[in-house]
């Protein structure tokens, strides 16, 4: 007898413990709750923001290669017309005109030059401007993003300084339940409580009925409960059920 009555105490003692533990979750679950998606929020504007701002890097990046293109076509043009004025005073001093003809194809060559540096000039303008546009589009969008971002890291850190201190003490006695749960139970607790609707892993029997899913339980395993001879699951959802009227065991 005195060996059934240490067991009932064990099987008592875990699930007082089960029970505490699940309360304090519970309360921490509902301080969260009160940030709502803003995490997520935040989260996803902190991506936008990053893709946008790598998006104007690499358009800044473009946008120079343009410049740089334009300034390598007007050197061009410079070094041409600096070799058209030289073979125009070569011209002068030829002494046939087969020379006369060579430095004439010299100096068409150089204007043809002139004209595809002046072509590509234009091109690479147009391109620059097209860029220009679509830059001030993305740094609008990023000066908009940043700002959201702002408010909405001002509104979820307000929110975290409003529950810290609560959530810390919370978080405290979780895990002083969480050592005296021995770990092959505490895991199984963690593991229903992550797949469980609201993160409930322990219930309440309530009206005869589980207090997660809400099904029926039989009378014969209702007195099991009640008289903690072994920890009781229900068959239906596999929460671990107690019997209590009150937030928290003794």
């Amino acid at each position: 007898m005195a060996t059934k009555a240490k067991t009932g105490n064990i099987v008592e003692d875990k699930l007082n413990a089960l029970w505490n533990l699940q309360v304090v979750d519970s309360q921490v679950d509902k301080l969260r709750q009160v940030r709502g998606e803003l995490p997520l929020e935040v989260e996803d504007l902190e991506d936008e923001v990053k893709g946008l701002e790598t998006r104007l890097a690499k358009m800044e990046e473009e946008m120079g290669q343009y410049d740089d293109a334009v300034t390598g076509r007007k050197t061009a043009i410079k070094d041409s017309k600096a070799a058209i004025k030289k073979y125009t005073e070569q011209q002068n001093g030829v002494r046939n005109n087969r020379e006369f003809e060579s430095l004439n194809k010299e100096i068409e060559y150089q204007n043809l030059e002139i004209q595809l540096s002046e072509k590509k000039m234009k091109e690479f303008a147009a391109q620059l401007d097209g860029k220009k546009e679509i830059h001030t589009e993305v740094k609008d969008r990023l000066t908009d993003r940043s700002k959201h971002l702002k408010a909405k890291k001002k509104e979820l850190d307000d929110i975290v300084k409003e529950t810290e201190k609560e959530e810390k003490s919370l978080l405290k006695k979780s895990k002083g339940s969480e050592d005296l749960i021995e770990a092959r139970l505490l895991n199984a607790y963690k593991r229903l409580r992550g797949s469980a609707r609201n993160g409930l892993a322990v219930v309440r029997v309530e009206r005869d009925s589980c207090g997660g899913c809400f099904n029926k339980i039989p009378p014969q395993r209702q007195l099991d409960i009640k008289t903690y001879k072994k920890i009781i699951v229900c068959e239906h959802c596999g929460r671990i059920l107690v019997d209590k009227d009150d937030e928290v065991a003794e």
